[in-house]
Parts: structure tokens; C-alpha cells; sequence
């Protein structure tokens, strides 16, 4: 399993617009995820051994981010032809294993995915209030092979706050790591 890295966050970046088929059956835009002290886009899947090691963790970081007035959403755009695991029924099962309360889409065409430079799984786009994008690192300080313990730095929801408070994320990002994206192949689309 190759390990890949998120890039520099390219700030003041403004979000992308979408249009996305969540597992409960809504179809989401930006503008209804979008909070009023922020907003945080994050591409996950259902398979990758990252985004399961943290699962439970991010939800508990997006209740909080969400009672402060962060709109979440949680987006998957793997090739579920190549990885059935991630397919919209399975999406639907993770969703609820784990108590999303957030929406969780599928971007089928990958397009927003690719329009976001979404390279892993899990990646985290955190935006301000106005739209810039703040913050583009991991969720905490753990390795996603050990468990999280009581003294764990919780790094995303920590920026989070700051950005729904000042406007502004933290001066030091530490990329995430994850599975890369699971592409289409050129003649699939």
C-alpha cells in the first residue's frame, strides 16, 4: 500500500462548487455545507486502512466542529468498479457504522475531486468563513496503525476552531497520509 502525502495548502484558495449524491439520498452543494464560521471538505473512502483507523475520531472532532458553527462534508471518489468496497451501498453501511453527522457523497465522475487536488484518503480542506482555504493537514498526531490516547494533539479540529475564531489557520501544517485516490482509467470515463 503505497503511502501518499498531501501537498502544501495553497491558501486563500476558494472552495469548488458541487452537486453530489449523498447516502441519504439529498443531493448536496457547497453552499448547503457551508458554515458560518467555516467549512471543512474532507475526501474519504470506506476501504482505506487510514481513513478506518480514524473514523471513529473524525466523527467525534466533526460533532464538535459542527456545534461551532463549521459545516462538514465528507466526500468519496474512488473507482468503485476497480474497488467494490467503496461503493455507494457500502458507503451508506460505513456512514452508519460509524454515526455520521455529516453528509457523505459520491463523486462519481471525480471531477470535484480533481478540481479540489485531492491526492489521498483521508484529505482535509478547511475553509474559513469567507471561503479561503486555512487548512490542508492531518487530523491528529497519531500513527494510524496505534490508538489515539487522552494526551493525542487533535491538530485538525485545533485549526479548525482557530480558523471559526480568527479567520486564520496555524502557521505549522503537518501534511496528511493516506491510500492514494483509486483513479479511473483513461478509458473508463
Amino acid at each position: 500500500m503505497p503511502l501518499t502525502y498531501t501537498p502544501a495548502p495553497q491558501l486563500g484558495a476558494k472552495p469548488k462548487d458541487f452537486s453530489l449524491k449523498g447516502v441519504d439520498g439529498k443531493t448536496y452543494t457547497l453552499k448547503d455545507v457551508t458554515g458560518k464560521k467555516g467549512t471543512l471538505v474532507v475526501f474519504i473512502c470506506n476501504h482505506c486502512p487510514f481513513v478506518k483507523a480514524i473514523a471513529d475520531r473524525l466523527v467525534e472532532d466533526m460533532k464538535v466542529l459542527q456545534s461551532k458553527g463549521i459545516g462538514v462534508i465528507a466526500i468519496m471518489s474512488n473507482d468503485t468498479m476497480a474497488h467494490p468496497e467503496d461503493s455507494f451501498e457500502n458507503m451508506k453501511k460505513f456512514s452508519s457504522q460509524h454515526g455520521f453527522t455529516f453528509p457523505y457523497v459520491i463523486d462519481e465522475t471525480q471531477s470535484v475531486t480533481k478540481s479540489y487536488g485531492a491526492v489521498c484518503t483521508p484529505d482535509f480542506f478547511g475553509y474559513n468563513a469567507a471561503g479561503e482555504l486555512q487548512f490542508r493537514g492531518r487530523l491528529d498526531e497519531v500513527n494510524p496503525s496505534k490508538p489515539a490516547m487522552p494526551t493525542t494533539r487533535k491538530e485538525l479540529l485545533e485549526a479548525m476552531l482557530l480558523i471559526a475564531e480568527t479567520g486564520k489557520g496555524p502557521a505549522q501544517q503537518t501534511p496528511s497520509m493516506g491510500c492514494n485516490i483509486k483513479w479511473k482509467s483513461a478509458s473508463a470515463t
